[in-house]
């Protein structure tokens, strides 16, 4: 069985998203071994400077490193990244695991992104949408993609 891990930048605290997350996360572990990590968001003040924003996405960047499991797979997600069907990443997910591979690890960042060291040590760096979504939001949105991508993969009715 597949193992899937979210390493997430932040902590989700609207009791909505909370709830949404917690029923894929459920759903998913029907279908991989899902794993959550998350990591805590460097504090900025209300109008950062560049130089601080950067400062901390590398900070960030560097917790990040230290969780992303060992030889896995791993995905950044940010909105350079290439877009793609649902289809698209569940063959994706399904060559990954048939290459030898039994770890897959998608990457959020917090509200300022990711650091691009993170985006360049990557194997894939997808977005979701050229539209901006609260980064939460875009949690709740992954954790549904890859429960529909691992359900093609099962041959389940879920994705019509």
């Amino acid at each position: 069985m597949l193992g899937v891990t979210f390493v997430c930048v932040g902590r989700m605290r609207e009791a909505h998203y909370i709830a949404a997350f917690a029923e894929y996360e459920k759903r998913l572990g029907a279908l991989c071994r899902f794993e959550l990590r998350e990591l805590p968001e460097t504090r900025l003040p209300e109008r950062p400077s560049d130089a601080e924003i950067a400062a901390a996405l590398r900070r960030e960047g560097e917790a990040i490193e230290r969780s992303i499991p060992k030889v896995a797979f791993t995905v950044a997600m940010c909105i350079e990244g290439r877009q793609m069907p649902s289809e698209a990443l569940a063959a994706a997910l399904e060559r990954t695991a048939a290459s030898g591979c039994s770890r897959v690890c998608f990457i959020v960042g917090g509200s300022y992104g990711l650091d691009a060291e993170i985006k360049a040590r990557s194997d894939l760096r997808l977005s979701m949408s050229q539209m901006t979504f609260p980064h939460h939001l875009a949690r709740v949105m992954l954790a549904e993609q890859v429960y529909r991508a691992l359900s093609i993969n099962s041959g389940s009715r879920y994705h019509k």
